[in-house]
């Protein structure tokens, strides 16, 4: 199944999974990763499972902050959220999503390896 986010899915991740709901500073960052998450080459989907996808949604808002302040909290989020939503049991540890965020910050982890995270992640 490939679930398909919008904005108002993401906005609603970020007022209800960041601490003080905090203000949008770059719009871009947000319609990029709901164009990122559902990319097609000639009719064939870029991110092929939900584990792909989150962990595209998971870079891409690392690495293009959309948010005020919390966008490590908030990338971890939707790629959490993304994947409940498609319908997977996720079981992890703060730790876990803290040591997998501080490797796709420093560029240690591209979305095959954020992909095999995520799937380990998943019961």
């Amino acid at each position: 199944m490939n679930l398909r986010i919008d904005l108002s899915w993401l906005l609603m991740v970020a007022e209800h999974k960041t601490p003080g709901d905090p203000q949008v500073l770059d719009w871009g960052a947000l319609v990029a990763a709901v164009a990122r998450h559902d990319a097609e080459i000639f009719g064939s989907a870029v991110y092929t499972d939900p584990h792909a996808r989150a962990a595209a949604l998971l870079q891409l808002l690392l690495h293009v902050p959309a948010l005020e302040h919390s966008n490590a909290m908030f990338a971890s989020a939707v790629a959490y959220g993304y994947l409940v939503a498609s319908g997977l049991k996720v079981v992890t540890s703060p730790e876990q999503v803290r040591d997998l965020a501080l490797l796709v910050k420093q560029g240690k982890a591209d979305v095959r390896a954020i992909a095999d995270e995520l799937r380990q992640w998943s019961v």
